[in-house]
Protein backbone atom coordinates (compact mmCIF):
# COMPACT_ATOMS: atom_id res chain seq x y z
CA UNK A 1 0.00 0.00 0.00
CA UNK A 2 2.89 2.20 0.98
CA UNK A 3 4.43 1.62 -2.72
CA UNK A 4 1.08 1.96 -4.43
CA UNK A 5 1.04 5.30 -2.51
CA UNK A 6 4.09 6.27 -3.44
CA UNK A 7 3.76 5.58 -6.87
CA UNK A 8 0.83 6.93 -7.36
CA UNK A 9 2.14 10.93 -5.74
CA UNK A 10 5.15 10.49 -8.10
CA UNK A 11 2.69 10.18 -11.38
CA UNK A 12 0.45 12.91 -9.67
CA UNK A 13 3.08 15.12 -9.56
CA UNK A 14 4.71 14.55 -13.08
CA UNK A 15 1.19 15.34 -14.49
CA UNK A 16 0.75 18.03 -12.25
CA UNK A 17 3.38 20.15 -12.93
CA UNK A 18 3.33 20.61 -17.05
CA UNK A 19 -0.63 21.40 -16.67
CA UNK A 20 0.11 24.21 -14.06
CA UNK A 21 2.84 25.56 -16.37
CA UNK A 22 0.59 25.61 -18.59
CA UNK A 23 -2.31 27.19 -16.97
CA UNK A 24 0.42 29.89 -15.65
CA UNK A 25 1.92 30.11 -19.10
CA UNK A 26 -1.73 31.25 -20.43
CA UNK A 27 -2.24 33.59 -17.49
CA UNK A 28 0.70 35.16 -18.41
CA UNK A 29 0.00 35.64 -22.20
CA UNK A 30 -3.30 36.77 -21.07
CA UNK A 31 -1.82 39.55 -18.61
CA UNK A 32 0.39 41.01 -20.94
CA UNK A 33 -2.67 40.92 -23.82
CA UNK A 34 -0.43 38.66 -26.24
CA UNK A 35 -1.73 35.27 -27.84
CA UNK A 36 -0.62 32.52 -29.73
CA UNK A 37 -3.32 32.06 -32.17
CA UNK A 38 -4.09 29.12 -30.70
CA UNK A 39 -8.06 30.45 -30.05
CA UNK A 40 -8.84 31.94 -33.18
CA UNK A 41 -7.57 28.49 -34.95
CA UNK A 42 -9.92 26.75 -31.98
CA UNK A 43 -12.62 29.04 -33.43
CA UNK A 44 -12.02 28.45 -37.58
CA UNK A 45 -12.30 24.27 -35.98
CA UNK A 46 -15.87 24.85 -34.31
CA UNK A 47 -16.93 26.25 -37.07
CA UNK A 48 -15.77 23.34 -39.62
CA UNK A 49 -17.52 20.84 -36.94
CA UNK A 50 -20.97 22.68 -36.68
CA UNK A 51 -20.78 23.18 -40.88
CA UNK A 52 -20.34 18.74 -40.49
CA UNK A 53 -23.31 18.83 -37.90
CA UNK A 54 -25.52 20.92 -40.49
CA UNK A 55 -24.98 18.71 -43.50
CA UNK A 56 -25.24 15.64 -41.77
CA UNK A 57 -28.67 16.80 -39.93
CA UNK A 58 -30.35 17.88 -43.08
CA UNK A 59 -29.00 14.68 -44.96
CA UNK A 60 -30.87 12.41 -42.15
CA UNK A 61 -34.13 14.73 -42.36
CA UNK A 62 -33.95 14.58 -46.33
CA UNK A 63 -33.60 10.53 -46.09
CA UNK A 64 -36.39 10.69 -43.46
CA UNK A 65 -38.63 12.74 -45.46
CA UNK A 66 -38.32 10.78 -48.12
CA UNK A 67 -39.39 7.82 -46.51
CA UNK A 68 -42.48 9.13 -45.17
CA UNK A 69 -43.42 10.63 -48.16
CA UNK A 70 -43.11 7.24 -50.17
CA UNK A 71 -44.64 5.15 -48.11
CA UNK A 72 -47.47 8.18 -47.88
CA UNK A 73 -47.58 7.87 -51.97
CA UNK A 74 -47.87 3.55 -51.37
CA UNK A 75 -50.25 3.69 -49.22
CA UNK A 76 -52.86 6.34 -51.24
CA UNK A 77 -52.49 4.38 -54.56
CA UNK A 78 -53.49 5.40 -57.35
CA UNK A 79 -52.42 8.42 -56.71
CA UNK A 80 -54.04 11.36 -58.80
CA UNK A 81 -52.23 12.92 -61.16
CA UNK A 82 -51.87 16.55 -61.52
CA UNK A 83 -50.97 18.81 -64.70
CA UNK A 84 -47.77 20.28 -65.17
CA UNK A 85 -49.05 23.40 -64.75
CA UNK A 86 -49.82 23.10 -61.16
CA UNK A 87 -47.44 20.74 -59.80
CA UNK A 88 -44.52 23.79 -61.52
CA UNK A 89 -44.84 26.36 -58.71
CA UNK A 90 -46.25 23.90 -55.69
CA UNK A 91 -43.47 24.00 -52.94
CA UNK A 92 -43.50 21.83 -49.55
CA UNK A 93 -41.78 22.92 -46.41
CA UNK A 94 -39.24 19.95 -44.82
CA UNK A 95 -39.27 19.21 -41.47
CA UNK A 96 -35.31 20.49 -41.86
CA UNK A 97 -36.00 23.82 -43.17
CA UNK A 98 -35.71 22.81 -47.01
CA UNK A 99 -38.43 24.12 -49.47
CA UNK A 100 -38.93 21.17 -52.08
CA UNK A 101 -40.95 21.32 -54.71
CA UNK A 102 -43.08 18.96 -56.45
CA UNK A 103 -40.31 17.22 -58.16
CA UNK A 104 -37.20 15.58 -56.84
CA UNK A 105 -35.27 18.71 -56.81
CA UNK A 106 -34.79 20.90 -53.68
CA UNK A 107 -33.34 23.67 -52.28
CA UNK A 108 -31.80 23.80 -48.97
CA UNK A 109 -31.42 26.44 -47.08
CA UNK A 110 -27.84 28.29 -46.44
CA UNK A 111 -25.85 28.07 -43.71
CA UNK A 112 -27.43 30.49 -41.33
CA UNK A 113 -30.51 30.96 -42.89
CA UNK A 114 -33.52 30.73 -40.75
CA UNK A 115 -37.29 29.71 -41.43
CA UNK A 116 -39.95 32.44 -40.68
CA UNK A 117 -37.24 34.89 -40.26
CA UNK A 118 -35.83 33.58 -37.13
CA UNK A 119 -37.27 34.62 -33.25
CA UNK A 120 -40.32 36.52 -35.42
CA UNK A 121 -43.38 34.01 -35.31
CA UNK A 122 -45.49 36.96 -36.86
CA UNK A 123 -45.05 39.52 -39.25
CA UNK A 124 -46.56 42.91 -38.15
CA UNK A 125 -47.45 45.80 -40.54
CA UNK A 126 -44.90 49.02 -39.75
CA UNK A 127 -48.18 51.26 -39.23
CA UNK A 128 -48.52 49.77 -35.48
CA UNK A 129 -49.79 52.50 -33.27
CA UNK A 130 -49.52 49.86 -29.54
CA UNK A 131 -46.27 52.07 -28.75
CA UNK A 132 -45.01 53.60 -25.81
CA UNK A 133 -43.98 57.00 -27.66
CA UNK A 134 -47.32 57.65 -29.79
CA UNK A 135 -46.50 60.83 -31.48
CA UNK A 136 -48.18 62.19 -34.64
CA UNK A 137 -45.68 59.94 -37.37
CA UNK A 138 -46.58 56.85 -35.20
CA UNK A 139 -50.11 57.49 -33.88
CA UNK A 140 -51.39 56.85 -37.64
CA UNK A 141 -53.71 53.79 -38.01
CA UNK A 142 -53.59 51.77 -40.49
CA UNK A 143 -55.14 50.99 -43.64
CA UNK A 144 -58.78 50.04 -43.74
CA UNK A 145 -59.77 46.73 -44.53
CA UNK A 146 -62.45 47.53 -46.95
CA UNK A 147 -61.14 50.01 -49.63
CA UNK A 148 -64.93 50.67 -50.85
CA UNK A 149 -65.33 52.50 -46.92
CA UNK A 150 -66.57 55.97 -46.80
CA UNK A 151 -63.81 58.10 -45.09
CA UNK A 152 -66.01 60.51 -44.04
CA UNK A 153 -68.44 58.83 -42.13
CA UNK A 154 -68.73 59.27 -38.79
CA UNK A 155 -71.21 56.41 -38.08
CA UNK A 156 -69.66 53.49 -35.62
CA UNK A 157 -68.61 50.60 -37.34
CA UNK A 158 -67.04 47.13 -35.61
CA UNK A 159 -64.50 46.91 -38.38
CA UNK A 160 -63.24 50.42 -36.60
CA UNK A 161 -61.49 47.81 -33.52
CA UNK A 162 -60.49 45.22 -35.35
CA UNK A 163 -56.77 46.55 -36.03
CA UNK A 164 -56.76 46.20 -32.13
CA UNK A 165 -57.67 43.17 -31.95
CA UNK A 166 -55.43 41.74 -34.58
CA UNK A 167 -52.33 43.78 -32.50
CA UNK A 168 -53.67 42.25 -28.92
CA UNK A 169 -53.38 38.70 -30.53
CA UNK A 170 -50.41 39.67 -32.14
CA UNK A 171 -49.20 40.51 -28.91
CA UNK A 172 -50.51 37.21 -27.62
CA UNK A 173 -48.72 35.37 -29.76
CA UNK A 174 -45.37 36.93 -29.44
CA UNK A 175 -44.72 40.63 -28.60
CA UNK A 176 -41.64 42.59 -29.08
CA UNK A 177 -40.72 42.79 -25.72
CA UNK A 178 -40.89 39.48 -23.96
CA UNK A 179 -38.41 37.82 -26.51
CA UNK A 180 -35.56 40.01 -25.77
CA UNK A 181 -35.23 38.38 -22.50
CA UNK A 182 -34.90 34.98 -24.29
CA UNK A 183 -32.04 33.47 -25.54
CA UNK A 184 -31.00 34.00 -29.04
CA UNK A 185 -32.23 31.82 -31.57
CA UNK A 186 -29.87 29.44 -33.22
CA UNK A 187 -29.55 29.29 -36.82
CA UNK A 188 -27.80 26.23 -36.25
CA UNK A 189 -27.01 23.47 -33.82
CA UNK A 190 -23.45 24.27 -31.65
CA UNK A 191 -23.39 20.70 -30.43
CA UNK A 192 -23.83 21.94 -26.81
CA UNK A 193 -26.72 20.05 -24.66
CA UNK A 194 -29.25 23.21 -24.28
CA UNK A 195 -31.84 22.12 -26.92
CA UNK A 196 -34.68 19.34 -26.71
CA UNK A 197 -34.25 18.61 -29.98
CA UNK A 198 -31.91 15.59 -29.14
CA UNK A 199 -29.83 16.07 -32.57
CA UNK A 200 -27.26 14.49 -30.56
CA UNK A 201 -28.70 10.79 -31.30
CA UNK A 202 -29.81 11.53 -34.77
CA UNK A 203 -26.80 9.78 -36.12
CA UNK A 204 -24.08 7.83 -34.87
CA UNK A 205 -21.37 10.02 -36.20
CA UNK A 206 -23.05 13.30 -34.17
CA UNK A 207 -23.25 11.53 -31.61
CA UNK A 208 -19.38 10.72 -31.35
CA UNK A 209 -18.74 14.30 -31.76
CA UNK A 210 -20.90 15.06 -28.90
CA UNK A 211 -19.84 12.98 -26.51
CA UNK A 212 -16.32 13.78 -27.80
CA UNK A 213 -17.25 17.75 -27.23
CA UNK A 214 -18.89 17.36 -23.90
CA UNK A 215 -15.59 15.53 -22.41
CA UNK A 216 -13.61 18.51 -23.84
CA UNK A 217 -15.78 21.28 -22.27
CA UNK A 218 -16.60 19.80 -19.02
CA UNK A 219 -13.50 17.41 -18.09
CA UNK A 220 -10.84 19.17 -19.96
CA UNK A 221 -11.77 23.19 -20.57
CA UNK A 222 -14.25 23.92 -17.62
CA UNK A 223 -11.40 22.80 -14.65
CA UNK A 224 -8.67 25.17 -16.80
CA UNK A 225 -11.22 28.07 -16.82
CA UNK A 226 -12.13 27.73 -13.38
CA UNK A 227 -8.83 27.70 -12.32
CA UNK A 228 -7.95 30.60 -14.61
CA UNK A 229 -10.66 32.91 -13.17
CA UNK A 230 -10.03 31.89 -9.62
CA UNK A 231 -6.18 33.34 -10.25
CA UNK A 232 -8.32 36.44 -12.01
CA UNK A 233 -10.30 37.30 -9.15
CA UNK A 234 -7.29 36.52 -6.60
CA UNK A 235 -5.09 39.10 -8.88
CA UNK A 236 -7.54 41.47 -8.33
CA UNK A 237 -8.60 41.70 -4.74
CA UNK A 238 -5.04 41.57 -4.02
CA UNK A 239 -3.72 43.89 -7.01
CA UNK A 240 -5.97 46.57 -6.33
CA UNK A 241 -5.56 46.59 -2.52
CA UNK A 242 -2.14 47.67 -3.20
CA UNK A 243 -2.73 50.33 -5.69
CA UNK A 244 -5.05 51.88 -2.77
CA UNK A 245 -1.93 52.00 -0.77
CA UNK A 246 -0.65 54.33 -3.42
CA UNK A 247 -0.34 57.45 -2.13
CA UNK A 248 0.15 59.41 -5.43
CA UNK A 249 -2.49 60.19 -7.49
CA UNK A 250 -0.63 60.35 -11.10
CA UNK A 251 1.03 56.89 -9.58
CA UNK A 252 -2.33 55.55 -8.35
CA UNK A 253 -3.98 56.57 -11.93
CA UNK A 254 -1.44 54.18 -13.83
CA UNK A 255 -0.78 51.52 -11.47
CA UNK A 256 -4.72 51.12 -11.37
CA UNK A 257 -4.48 51.11 -15.44
CA UNK A 258 -2.12 48.28 -15.31
CA UNK A 259 -3.99 46.17 -12.93
CA UNK A 260 -7.55 46.60 -14.73
CA UNK A 261 -6.62 45.77 -17.57
CA UNK A 262 -4.78 42.59 -16.81
CA UNK A 263 -7.34 41.21 -14.21
CA UNK A 264 -10.12 41.89 -17.04
CA UNK A 265 -7.44 40.03 -19.81
CA UNK A 266 -7.30 36.97 -17.42
CA UNK A 267 -10.69 36.62 -16.48
CA UNK A 268 -11.71 36.84 -20.29
CA UNK A 269 -8.95 34.17 -21.03
CA UNK A 270 -10.95 31.94 -18.84
CA UNK A 271 -13.56 32.28 -21.10
CA UNK A 272 -11.86 31.36 -24.45
CA UNK A 273 -12.99 34.95 -25.55
CA UNK A 274 -12.09 36.26 -28.97
CA UNK A 275 -12.44 39.87 -29.34
CA UNK A 276 -12.43 41.82 -32.21
CA UNK A 277 -12.10 45.64 -31.60
CA UNK A 278 -12.30 48.07 -34.64
CA UNK A 279 -12.37 51.00 -35.28
CA UNK A 280 -9.71 52.23 -32.76
CA UNK A 281 -9.06 55.45 -33.28
CA UNK A 282 -12.27 55.82 -31.79
CA UNK A 283 -11.34 54.98 -28.13
CA UNK A 284 -13.33 56.65 -25.60
CA UNK A 285 -11.17 59.45 -23.83
CA UNK A 286 -10.49 60.65 -20.19
CA UNK A 287 -14.12 62.72 -18.80
CA UNK A 288 -16.61 61.49 -21.11
CA UNK A 289 -19.10 58.30 -20.89
CA UNK A 290 -18.79 55.29 -22.69
CA UNK A 291 -21.87 54.11 -24.18
CA UNK A 292 -22.47 50.62 -24.97
CA UNK A 293 -25.14 47.65 -25.55
CA UNK A 294 -25.77 45.64 -22.80
CA UNK A 295 -26.08 41.66 -22.72
CA UNK A 296 -24.37 40.30 -20.01
CA UNK A 297 -22.03 41.45 -17.14
CA UNK A 298 -19.02 40.27 -19.21
CA UNK A 299 -19.62 43.10 -21.73
CA UNK A 300 -17.31 45.20 -18.89
CA UNK A 301 -14.52 42.64 -19.12
CA UNK A 302 -14.89 42.58 -22.82
CA UNK A 303 -14.50 46.04 -22.90
CA UNK A 304 -11.87 46.59 -20.21
CA UNK A 305 -9.37 44.83 -21.79
CA UNK A 306 -8.35 47.27 -24.00
CA UNK A 307 -8.98 50.15 -22.36
CA UNK A 308 -9.61 51.06 -18.42
CA UNK A 309 -12.81 53.15 -17.35
CA UNK A 310 -14.96 54.13 -14.18
CA UNK A 311 -17.90 52.00 -13.84
CA UNK A 312 -21.53 52.47 -12.62
CA UNK A 313 -23.99 50.24 -11.59
CA UNK A 314 -26.29 48.21 -9.33
CA UNK A 315 -24.85 47.17 -6.23
CA UNK A 316 -24.65 43.18 -5.84
CA UNK A 317 -23.70 40.64 -3.57
CA UNK A 318 -21.81 37.19 -3.84
CA UNK A 319 -19.32 37.14 -7.07
CA UNK A 320 -20.03 40.29 -8.25
CA UNK A 321 -20.04 42.40 -4.75
CA UNK A 322 -16.32 41.79 -4.12
CA UNK A 323 -15.43 42.68 -7.82
CA UNK A 324 -16.90 45.82 -7.06
CA UNK A 325 -15.96 46.45 -3.82
CA UNK A 326 -12.06 45.58 -4.83
CA UNK A 327 -12.49 47.80 -7.64
CA UNK A 328 -13.58 50.55 -5.73
CA UNK A 329 -10.62 50.71 -3.82
CA UNK A 330 -8.41 52.20 -5.93
CA UNK A 331 -10.25 53.99 -8.43
CA UNK A 332 -13.57 56.11 -8.44
CA UNK A 333 -16.21 54.18 -9.45
CA UNK A 334 -20.21 54.83 -8.54
CA UNK A 335 -22.22 52.16 -7.24
CA UNK A 336 -26.41 52.44 -6.22
CA UNK A 337 -29.16 51.09 -5.06
CA UNK A 338 -31.81 50.78 -7.76
CA UNK A 339 -34.64 51.21 -5.39
CA UNK A 340 -33.88 54.19 -3.88
CA UNK A 341 -34.89 57.37 -4.79
CA UNK A 342 -32.94 59.85 -3.15
CA UNK A 343 -29.38 57.71 -4.24
CA UNK A 344 -30.81 58.38 -7.70
CA UNK A 345 -29.96 62.12 -6.89
CA UNK A 346 -26.79 61.53 -5.62
CA UNK A 347 -25.04 59.44 -8.57
CA UNK A 348 -26.63 62.43 -11.15
CA UNK A 349 -24.31 64.76 -9.10
CA UNK A 350 -21.34 62.07 -8.82
CA UNK A 351 -21.87 61.74 -12.83
CA UNK A 352 -21.47 65.63 -12.70
CA UNK A 353 -18.25 65.87 -10.50
CA UNK A 354 -16.26 62.76 -12.48
CA UNK A 355 -16.55 63.89 -15.74
CA UNK A 356 -15.40 68.14 -14.61
CA UNK A 357 -12.13 66.03 -13.65
CA UNK A 358 -9.71 65.68 -16.99
CA UNK A 359 -7.73 62.94 -15.15
CA UNK A 360 -10.59 60.49 -14.45
CA UNK A 361 -11.28 57.97 -16.88
CA UNK A 362 -14.07 57.61 -18.92
CA UNK A 363 -17.36 55.89 -17.22
CA UNK A 364 -18.56 52.84 -19.08
CA UNK A 365 -22.61 53.14 -18.92
CA UNK A 366 -25.35 50.80 -20.59
CA UNK A 367 -28.19 53.00 -20.37
CA UNK A 368 -30.56 50.27 -21.65
CA UNK A 369 -30.56 49.19 -17.61
CA UNK A 370 -31.21 45.32 -17.89
CA UNK A 371 -29.22 42.82 -20.11
CA UNK A 372 -30.81 41.98 -23.76
CA UNK A 373 -30.33 38.88 -25.62
CA UNK A 374 -28.15 40.78 -28.13
CA UNK A 375 -30.73 40.86 -31.10
CA UNK A 376 -32.03 44.65 -30.56
CA UNK A 377 -31.36 47.39 -28.32
CA UNK A 378 -33.96 48.73 -26.15
CA UNK A 379 -34.63 52.54 -24.67
CA UNK A 380 -31.68 54.29 -23.01
CA UNK A 381 -32.27 56.03 -20.27
CA UNK A 382 -32.08 59.50 -20.34
CA UNK A 383 -30.03 60.68 -17.23
CA UNK A 384 -26.67 59.84 -18.59
CA UNK A 385 -26.91 61.93 -21.56
CA UNK A 386 -28.44 65.07 -19.77
CA UNK A 387 -25.09 65.77 -16.99
CA UNK A 388 -23.28 67.04 -20.45
CA UNK A 389 -19.87 65.88 -21.86
CA UNK A 390 -18.74 63.37 -24.81
CA UNK A 391 -20.57 60.47 -25.47
CA UNK A 392 -18.53 57.88 -26.93
CA UNK A 393 -21.05 55.16 -28.46
CA UNK A 394 -19.76 51.62 -28.59
CA UNK A 395 -21.57 48.56 -30.19
CA UNK A 396 -21.07 45.32 -29.00
CA UNK A 397 -22.33 41.76 -30.84
CA UNK A 398 -21.65 38.17 -29.80
CA UNK A 399 -21.72 35.32 -31.98
CA UNK A 400 -23.94 32.88 -30.52
CA UNK A 401 -23.15 29.98 -31.90
CA UNK A 402 -20.21 29.19 -29.28
CA UNK A 403 -21.99 29.91 -26.51
CA UNK A 404 -24.88 32.20 -25.15
CA UNK A 405 -24.21 35.26 -23.80
CA UNK A 406 -27.22 36.70 -22.89
CA UNK A 407 -27.45 37.01 -18.67
CA UNK A 408 -31.31 36.18 -17.87
CA UNK A 409 -31.16 37.46 -14.35
CA UNK A 410 -34.89 36.87 -13.36
CA UNK A 411 -34.35 33.31 -14.82
CA UNK A 412 -30.17 32.46 -13.52
CA UNK A 413 -28.07 32.84 -10.20
CA UNK A 414 -25.14 35.07 -11.87
CA UNK A 415 -22.98 31.24 -10.57
CA UNK A 416 -25.23 29.47 -12.72
CA UNK A 417 -24.78 31.76 -15.55
CA UNK A 418 -21.22 31.36 -15.15
CA UNK A 419 -21.32 28.04 -15.17
CA UNK A 420 -22.91 28.28 -18.72
CA UNK A 421 -20.09 30.10 -19.80
CA UNK A 422 -17.37 28.27 -18.69
CA UNK A 423 -19.04 25.01 -20.28
CA UNK A 424 -19.68 26.81 -23.72
CA UNK A 425 -17.22 26.41 -26.51
CA UNK A 426 -16.14 30.17 -26.60
CA UNK A 427 -17.05 33.72 -25.76
CA UNK A 428 -16.85 35.55 -29.24
CA UNK A 429 -17.67 39.25 -30.08
CA UNK A 430 -16.95 42.11 -32.18
CA UNK A 431 -16.43 45.55 -30.68
CA UNK A 432 -16.78 48.61 -32.49
CA UNK A 433 -15.44 52.46 -31.52
CA UNK A 434 -18.02 54.74 -32.98
CA UNK A 435 -17.10 58.13 -33.50
CA UNK A 436 -17.63 60.75 -31.09
CA UNK A 437 -20.82 62.21 -30.28
CA UNK A 438 -22.52 65.69 -28.06
CA UNK A 439 -25.14 67.07 -27.45
CA UNK A 440 -26.96 69.27 -29.87
CA UNK A 441 -28.28 73.16 -28.59
CA UNK A 442 -31.61 72.30 -29.32
CA UNK A 443 -31.62 68.75 -28.69
CA UNK A 444 -33.54 67.35 -25.79
CA UNK A 445 -32.00 64.46 -23.68
CA UNK A 446 -34.28 62.02 -24.98
CA UNK A 447 -33.31 62.68 -28.31
CA UNK A 448 -30.23 62.54 -27.86
CA UNK A 449 -30.25 58.99 -26.56
CA UNK A 450 -32.62 57.83 -29.07
CA UNK A 451 -29.88 59.29 -31.55
CA UNK A 452 -26.98 57.56 -29.84
CA UNK A 453 -28.82 54.45 -29.42
CA UNK A 454 -30.14 54.08 -33.78
CA UNK A 455 -25.82 54.32 -34.21
CA UNK A 456 -25.05 51.90 -31.47
CA UNK A 457 -28.15 49.78 -33.15
CA UNK A 458 -27.08 50.17 -37.15
CA UNK A 459 -23.64 49.40 -36.47
CA UNK A 460 -24.12 46.26 -34.18
CA UNK A 461 -26.45 45.12 -37.16
CA UNK A 462 -29.66 45.06 -33.55
CA UNK A 463 -32.96 46.10 -34.32
CA UNK A 464 -33.58 49.26 -32.72
CA UNK A 465 -37.21 49.22 -30.01
CA UNK A 466 -38.57 52.44 -28.21
CA UNK A 467 -39.82 50.10 -25.56
CA UNK A 468 -38.34 50.04 -21.89
CA UNK A 469 -36.26 47.18 -20.72
CA UNK A 470 -37.75 47.47 -17.86
CA UNK A 471 -40.74 45.80 -19.13
CA UNK A 472 -38.85 42.55 -17.92
CA UNK A 473 -39.64 43.00 -14.27
CA UNK A 474 -42.59 45.97 -14.57
CA UNK A 475 -46.01 46.11 -15.98
CA UNK A 476 -46.27 48.99 -18.57
CA UNK A 477 -47.66 52.60 -17.15
CA UNK A 478 -50.53 54.11 -16.86
CA UNK A 479 -49.79 56.68 -19.39
CA UNK A 480 -49.42 54.57 -22.05
CA UNK A 481 -52.84 52.90 -21.82
CA UNK A 482 -54.54 56.31 -21.83
CA UNK A 483 -52.41 57.30 -25.03
CA UNK A 484 -54.00 53.91 -26.99
CA UNK A 485 -57.30 55.11 -25.43
CA UNK A 486 -57.12 58.55 -27.04
CA UNK A 487 -55.93 57.10 -30.25
CA UNK A 488 -59.09 54.90 -30.48
CA UNK A 489 -61.31 57.78 -29.97
CA UNK A 490 -60.29 59.94 -32.23
CA UNK A 491 -60.41 56.99 -34.56
CA UNK A 492 -63.97 56.81 -33.46
CA UNK A 493 -64.66 60.43 -34.21
CA UNK A 494 -62.97 60.40 -37.49
CA UNK A 495 -60.33 62.91 -36.31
Amino acid sequence: MVLLASVSAVLSMITLAPILSLMFFIIFLASMGKSLGVRRMYVELLVKIFEYGRQNIEHIRKTQYANLNTSETEENQPAKVESSEDSTDKAITKPNGTIATNGDATKPLQNGDILNGGNSVISRVESLILLPDVDGARSRSRESNHDDEDNDSLEFNLTNCLDYVKSGMEAIIEDEVTSRFEAEELKNWNLLTRTNRHYEFISWRLTVIWVIGFFIRYVILMPCRVFICFVGVVYCVIGFAFVGLVPRRSLRRKANDYVFKHTFRIICRSLSAVIRFHNLEYKPKNCGFCVANHTTPIDIAILSTDHSYSLIGQRHGGFLGVLQRALARASPHIWFERAEAKDRMAVAKRLKEHVSDPNNPPILIFPEGTCINNTSVMQFKKGSFEVGGVIYPVAIKYDARFGDAFWNSSRYSMMQYLYMMMTSWAIVCDVWYLPPMTRGEDESAIDFANRVKSVIAKQGGLVDLVWDGQLKRMKPKKEWKEKQQEEFTKRLKGE
